[in-house]
């Protein structure tokens, strides 16, 4: 136990630790090489698009193959491109690089969830997972700051160097680990990845998916667009944007305790009507107070965030709940539609607006007006779960 909870835990935080930790350098980064940001935020948009897109195949891999080798490989590709990634000397090198390393990264985070199913059952499972949520939360909060230090200290290639240490640490924590996966699947990957064909026929499902996915299309340009905001906007040094942006990542932490808390005494469709209204708002309040300074911007911020964690865990049980089997394809196909969605979000919040912070405050104005319209229709029609 002493062993299994940290290594899971550290499998679990490598996505986030991995995207954030290099955003204080992007300005910076855009600078040195005299590109475009929209050109240099590749980094995250391509990691995104990757990430996601891996997370399809590693899954139904592992149950062919057992947990350990892919697990295995996935970290030597991470600790390879991250290396790779510290000795890059121009974006497209850098942007390729970070496709390597996102298609390493997306092992860890796939195939430690499925361990967790392997090893641990019943409320012991549910503590563990509860520990992993509290890292998952923690990591988008700590990166940034321990990227801000690195860069305060040192040059941006030793947040690399940092990540492949990290990479090796959960290497050898691997190799030092047993095969959990007791008896592997005979079935085909061919026949394993017709699952996804299933869903894409589950119209109630992919309503869900597309309705959830969009609430999350504001914190993804947020993520892609803050560096530009508070260091070239406000001009903030890259550590001091660094704690603005773990006060957001604070909020989606905030949210998600206050949904277990409340949902044992509210209705999850509540919790997820007051969470679309919260993003409806702050987009609103963006627009109006958002450009009077860093603390008028991160406030609605804070908001659209604390909505967002608030809405979204019941929103993700209800979006399983569309399915009677092939829960686990279902859930990598829900998380590929959140990468892959919010890679547009970094991709259209990284062109070269004049102001971004109208910008940020009309996505998330139309966002949540969306969403709050298609789940009003979706609640008279009586989607399923919606209790």
């Amino acid at each position: 136990m002493k062993g299994t909870v940290p290594l899971l835990a550290l499998l679990t935080a490598f996505p986030p630790l991995s995207t954030d930790m290099i955003l204080p350098a992007i300005p910076s980064l855009a600078k040195t090489w005299n590109v475009s940001l929209s050109v240099i935020n590749l980094i995250l948009v391509c990691f995104f698009v990757t990430y996601g897109f891996f997370l399809l195949f590693y899954g139904p891999i592992s149950d062919r193959f057992g947990r350990r080798r892919p697990l295995l490989f996935g970290l030597a590709v991470y600790i390879v491109a991250s290396l790779l990634c510290a000795f890059a000397s121009s974006a497209p090198m850098l942007i390729g690089f970070r496709i390597l390393q996102a298609a390493g990264a997306a092992a860890s985070s796939s195939i430690s969830m499925a361990m967790t199913k392997d090893i641990f059952s019943g409320p012991e499972r549910e503590r563990i997972l509860a520990y992993i949520a509290v890292i998952m939360a923690l990591a988008p909060m700590l990166a940034p700051v321990l990227g801000g230090w690195v860069l305060a200290d040192f040059s941006w290639p030793w947040i690399f160097f940092i990540q492949a240490v990290m990479g090796l640490i959960g290497l050898i924590g691997v190799l030092r680990f047993p095969e959990t996966l007791q008896k592997v699947s005979d079935t085909p990957l061919s026949r394993v990845m017709h699952t996804y064909g299933r869903l894409l026929l589950n119209p109630s499902y992919i309503v869900m998916v597309l309705v959830m996915s969009a609430s999350l299309f504001p914190l993804y340009s947020f993520i892609a667009g803050s560096s530009d905001i508070y260091v070239n906007g406000f001009g903030m040094t890259e550590q001091k944007y660094s704690y603005f942006f773990a006060f957001n990542a604070m909020a989606l932490m905030i949210g998600s305790f206050s949904c277990l808390r409340l949902i044992k005494s509210i209705s999850s469709k509540y919790l997820i009507t007051v969470g679309f209204a919260g993003i409806f708002l702050g987009g609103g309040f963006l627009l109006l107070i958002g450009q009077h300074g860093p603390w008028s911007f991160a406030l609605p911020m804070f908001l659209i965030t604390f909505s967002l964690g608030l809405s979204r865990p019941p929103s993700n049980n209800l979006v399983l709940e569309q399915v009677d089997r092939d829960a686990g394809s279902a859930s990598s196909l829900l998380i590929f539609s959140y990468f892959t969605l919010g890679a547009v979000g970094m991709w259209f919040i990284s062109l070269e607006w004049a102001d971004k912070i109208p910008v940020l405050g009309a996505i998330a104005l139309g966002c949540g007006a969306l969403v709050l319209g298609a789940w009003a229709v979706l609640q008279r029609r009586g989607i399923r779960g919606a209790a």
